[in-house]
C-alpha cells in the first residue's frame, strides 16, 4: 500500500491543479477573444492569398518562359519564322476590334 499523505502535500497538489486550472482557463479565454480570432482569421487569408499569388506568379513565369522560348532562340535572336505569323495575328486581332469598335460608335 502507498503512504498516507499529510494534509499539506494534498493542499500543495490542490494549489498545483488550481494553478494549472487557471493558466488553462486563460490560454482558452485568449484563444476564444474575438480579437485573437479575427487576428487568425486574417493571418490565415494572408497565407492563402500569398500562397495563391505565389502560385499565380509561378505560372505566368512559366508561359513567359514557354512564349520566349518559342520566339527567341538560344543565342537571343528573335525567331522571324515564328515571330512574323504571331505579330500578323497580333495585327489582325487589333484590326478587327477597331473595325468592331467603329461601327459600334455609329
Amino acid at each position: 500500500m502507498s503512504e498516507a499523505r499529510t494534509p499539506a502535500q494534498i493542499e500543495a497538489d490542490i494549489a498545483g491543479r488550481r494553478e494549472a486550472l487557471a493558466a488553462t482557463l486563460d490560454e482558452i479565454a485568449v484563444r476564444v477573444h474575438p480579437k485573437t480570432i479575427v487576428g487568425d482569421a486574417k493571418a490565415r487569408a494572408a497565407s492563402t492569398i500569398d500562397r495563391t499569388a505565389g502560385r499565380a506568379y509561378v505560372a505566368v513565369n512559366r508561359a513567359v518562359s514557354d512564349v520566349r522560348a518559342t520566339l527567341v532562340s538560344a543565342d537571343g535572336s528573335p525567331r522571324l519564322e515564328r515571330l512574323v505569323p504571331v505579330a500578323l495575328v497580333a495585327v489582325a486581332v487589333v484590326g478587327v476590334l477597331a473595325v468592331s469598335a467603329r461601327r459600334r460608335h455609329r
